[in-house]
């Protein structure tokens, strides 16, 4: 498995190349912001226009890292789909790859603001799940216990290499909470070093870049320990 290992809470866990993560000791993977069905919405209501085929590449990804953990569990942090009652509006072939992924798993719908949660759907649908020390929630609190895992922002980190500047979607984690990247494709993202996120994470915050070779960087924006 092609991760880089890293520990929150004392727990080991995972950052994959795609921006899953993983939690061994639980078999549980956990994905952020699929925002399936981007493109649909797009057609539908006049957006901009989107390569067709977004929802299929995010499935595949996850069925593909499903594979690759082996994981027995899924928690969904919220924004699965980019609109409320969306997923009646994908085509036949990607509600089968989706439905075909969940078959004999443990999967955790949590609601997002894009969507209340696809609960004509099999799993189970919550607002928040607490497992373990740690906290699942769509979007991080202001104030929140040590644990939280969230979503929403799809945070983005830019690193110089060789005299080039690359960017790639990252997680971001502190001694309190864990941010995860937007898992879908064509989703877009948040500057880690937006006010947004640095008013959340505290001074020696860590981001891991996702890509083929996951990287672990300072989050850039905040100040660094002296």
């Amino acid at each position: 498995m092609n991760a880089l290992e890293f520990s929150f809470q004392d727990q080991t866990l995972y950052a994959l190349p795609t921006g899953g993560l993983f939690w061994p000791s639980q078999d549980l993977l956990v994905v952020s912001d699929l925002h399936l069905g981007k493109s649909a919405r797009a057609a539908r209501f006049g957006g901009a226009q989107l390569p067709p085929y977004e929802t299929t590449e995010t499935l595949t990804r996850l069925a593909s890292d499903l594979h690759s953990t082996g994981a027995r569990r899924v928690i969904c942090l919220g924004d699965s789909f980019d609109a409320p009652m969306l997923q009646g509006a994908l085509p036949e072939s990607d509600l089968l790859t989706l439905t075909t992924l969940q078959a004999g798993l443990d999967w955790v719908w949590i609601e997002g603001n894009h969507d209340p949660g696809p609960v004509e759907l099999g799993g189970t649908h919550r607002r928040s799940l607490a497992l373990g020390p740690l906290h699942f929630r769509h979007i991080a609190e202001t104030t929140t216990t040590p644990g939280e895992v969230s979503g929403h922002y799809h945070p983005k980190a830019t690193l110089s290499l060789r005299g080039r500047a690359l960017t790639r979607p990252c997680f971001l984690f502190d001694d309190t909470r864990l941010i995860l990247p937007a898992y879908g494709a064509f989703t877009g993202g948040l500057h880690c070093h937006d006010p947004a996120l640095t008013r959340l994470m505290s001074r020696g915050a860590q981001a891991i870049l996702t890509g083929a070779r996951p990287c672990k960087i300072p989050m850039p924006g905040l100040a660094p320990l002296s």
